[in-house]
């Protein structure tokens, strides 16, 4: 009996002598509330993935949203859109200017109950990195003392005039700091660091966190980073069914009328999509480091990575230049990659998802209480492997702009600005309503690449319900209500 009474005591100092000689625990966390960390680029369309090797990886390990599409291919409308959870029509954002839009209209209207509101409410250390909304300042104090920082955010270090990715100002928790056109200025990478630092900051804290990053790329004028000024020599933009559609004579007035792409338009549009993918490689630096300092801090098994874009974009298709804007699927659908804690590998998923249902996904990983006065529905279950919500028609609203000289997204018209509509995209196809009166239907099944306008040859009966669906999904208010009204048969 002597012997195990004296194995136990050896054992005990053992573990004695192993606390005092280990490191310090890294504080306690809740293994149910995971980290997010949220890449949001800025006019990526679906054909940019190939080019970003940490994404594609992202993809093997994680899962792939077939059918993510936006409340609004442009920027503003769009991001309202995620940070709100309310389509256009409940936001009032419509445009990236007032007096229907942008950050003007935002902030007198949604700006203090955001996701990133929500979230800090729900314990989350917050933090939002690069773009924010067209129109914010970062010298602004909106009558304050301080420059401006919205309600929500733990750490705020956000651009007004970023998209060159040099010579910008930079408000950082309510200091502006002015950048200028050195290699350590490039904002993509400066994003980086600062993102890099917020997670180790986090983790040390013990404190479950929240950081969205937002840069300005691939949006215009494209300029990659030194270091990928080189890359994909040769590459030049696909040419799909779609490229410089000859044959217009069964859309609306607006494309009809738009001449077949110029010699030197075409040729643009090759410089162009190269430094589209050039640019992307910054970003896809800025994922691989998260997803190293995440590992290295011991976060990587409990932490959510996410990457998306406010709005897909055309470069060539349908005769149309370069833009957005359109309910073509280049305009509206874009990439969803995510990856994080009981996401199945390897796996793509059609069911459809919109921007509009960040908000409710974060809370529910989160753990927040849900909220029934917001439009969007959450997808945790689908990222965990298991159902979608039955949501299966997306709304997407656009209303023409009156851009002034000084909006990065501003389009000529001879380049084809399609006017006010509203569209649904449904399992079987793609259904607009110009304000015009204009209609078009382009069959999902049968023509991917959105060439034949089929909408005359509906029935009658398939036209009223197609309308019908439309109507009560562009004046739904709340999650029950626009959850069915999106939910067909």
């Amino acid at each position: 009996m002597p012997r195990p009474r004296l194995a136990v005591c050896v054992a005990a100092i053992g573990l004695v002598l192993a606390a005092c000689t280990a490191p310090p625990p890294r504080p306690a966390v809740d293994p149910a509330r995971p980290n997010i960390v949220f890449v949001l680029v800025d006019d990526m369309d679906q054909g940019l993935v190939r080019f970003m090797p940490e994404v594609l990886r992202m993809q093997r390990e994680g899962m792939t949203f077939s059918n993510s599409t936006v409340t609004d291919s442009l920027c503003c409308p769009s991001r309202a859109s995620l940070l709100s959870g309310k389509y256009p029509h409940n936001t009032g954002v419509f445009t990236n200017e007032p007096p229907d839009g942008g950050f003007a209209v935002f902030h007198r209207r949604d700006e203090r109950d955001t996701l990133g509101t929500q979230l800090q409410q729900a314990g989350y250390r917050t933090g939002f990195m690069g773009k924010y909304l067209n129109g914010y300042q970062p010298g602004r104090t909106l009558g304050g003392e301080r420059p401006f920082v919205p309600p929500g955010w733990d750490e705020w270090a956000v651009a007004g005039n970023g998209y060159a990715e040099y010579d910008y100002q930079l408000n950082v928790n309510g200091r502006v700091r002015s950048r200028g056109h050195r290699p350590g200025d490039y904002l993509t990478d400066v994003l980086a660091q600062r993102g890099n630092d917020f997670i180790r900051s986090s983790a040390a804290q013990g404190t479950p966190f929240f950081l969205e990053v937002a840069p300005f790329a691939p949006h215009g004028p494209f300029t990659p980073a030194p270091r990928h000024a080189d890359a994909f020599p040769g590459l030049t933009a696909p040419r799909t069914p779609a490229f410089d559609e000859p044959d217009r004579s069964d859309k609306p007035a607006w494309l009809r009328q738009l001449p077949p792409l110029p010699a030197a338009k075409v040729q643009a549009a090759e410089v162009k999509f190269r430094e589209r993918a050039q640019s992307l490689l910054a970003v896809d630096d800025m994922l691989a480091g998260f997803r190293r300092t995440l590992a290295e801090t011991g976060q990587a098994q409990r932490t959510h990575v996410i990457f998306t874009s406010d709005n897909g974009f055309h470069l060539g298709e349908h005769a149309l230049p370069e833009g957005k804007r359109t309910a073509f699927d280049t305009d509206v659908r874009v990439p969803l990659i995510a990856t994080g804690p009981g996401v199945p590998a390897g796996r793509t998923v059609p069911d459809s998802v919109q921007n509009v249902d960040f908000r409710a996904t974060f809370a529910e990983l989160a753990g927040a209480p849900p909220r029934s006065d917001i439009d969007g529905t959450g997808f945790a279950a689908l990222l965990r492997g298991g159902s979608g919500t039955g949501r299966n028609v997306a709304l997407v609203e656009h209303h023409e702009p009156r851009t002034s000289q000084d909006d990065p997204d501003r389009q000529e018209k001879p380049d084809g600005i399609p006017p006010t509509y509203t569209a649904i995209r449904t399992p079987e196809g793609t259904y607009v309503e110009y304000v015009t009166g204009e209609r078009e239907f382009y069959d999902a099944r049968t023509d991917p690449f959105q060439l034949t306008n089929t909408y005359p040859q509906l029935p009658t009966e398939r036209r009223d319900e197609l309308h019908r669906v439309l109507t009560a999904l562009a004046t739904c208010r709340g999650e029950a209500q626009c959850t069915e009204a999106g939910t067909v048969a």
